[in-house]
């Protein structure tokens, strides 16, 4: 029996390698500690109950930590502000072309219409969204 177990070991460890996502270290715990214990007895299901209560428990145990390790807060950039506002076309914006230019609070980008529609310069505009490092754009009604 301990040769089942170190076959569990390794093949959750791989698992766990391959992932990379904190999943299967629990079951690697739980059947090391099931190794152990088949050194011990050959009771296969006292192994099986040790490798189930050693997981469950190290997985209540970590997994709150593990969560809170892997969740983080996104943080908007200074361009996610700049959706939904109103900005001045300073070169005409002709997609055709791939010309267009914009003035956000004093901030020059390159833009184009989310329609096609050529911009003059001078036109009010909003901000739909970005797409790379352009900001996609119509004109204000």
């Amino acid at each position: 029996m301990p040769y089942i177990w170190l076959a569990v070991i390794v093949f959750t460890a791989i698992c766990e390698f391959v992932t990379t996502q904190l999943i299967s270290i629990w079951f690697v715990i739980g059947a090391i500690c099931a190794l152990v214990t088949s050194l011990i007895t050959d009771n296969v299901f006292v192994q099986a109950g040790v490798f189930l209560v050693v997981t469950l428990i190290t997985l209540i145990a970590t997994r709150p930590i593990v969560k809170k390790m892997k969740s983080f807060q996104k943080t908007e950039t200074n361009s996610d502000r700049a959706i939904g506002k109103t900005a001045d076309v300073i070169l005409e914006i002709n997609n055709m072309q791939g010309q267009g230019q914009v003035n956000v609070e004093g901030a020059v980008w390159s833009a184009r219409s989310e329609d096609g529609e050529v911009l003059e310069v001078g036109t009010k505009v909003r901000i739909l969204r970005i797409e790379g490092v352009k900001l996609i754009v119509k004109k204000e009604a």
